[in-house]
């Protein structure tokens, strides 16, 4: 018979957080687990072959393997481009002087005065 493992699987929306506590054989995948968990009959709207799904914060594939005591984690897509919010953030902080034009970094007051 198969040794079993203890392993979480975790999905998150702004409203409602899931995890999932379940033991799965010790060669289970995380797809299998996954599956396994019910997860995805709580949470219709997750597409496996859409979301990317890691183990710890880190991304890994649906056949990866599984060690005992891994949260399995069902990623939703980003809603805005990181970089592109900071972006924003800096040329908004340059319109209002609130930031150096060249640096992006804060004004220097003394270069100012010495100008």
């Amino acid at each position: 018979m198969s040794e079993k493992i203890t392993i979480e699987v975790a999905y998150a929306l702004p409203e409602k957080q899931s995890l999932l506590e379940l033991q799965v054989n010790k060669a289970a995948t995380v797809e299998e687990a996954i599956n396994t968990s019910g997860i995805l009959v709580s949470h219709p709207e997750v597409d496996l072959s859409v979301l990317k799904v890691g183990i710890w914060s880190k991304t890994c594939k649906l056949d990866a393997n599984l060690r005992d005591g891994d949260r399995i984690e069902i990623y939703r897509p980003l809603i805005a481009d990181p970089k592109e919010v900071r972006k924003r953030r800096a040329e908004k902080a340059i319109q209002e002087g609130r930031a150096d034009k060249v640096t992006g970094g804060r004004p220097n007051p003394r270069k100012k005065a010495e100008d």
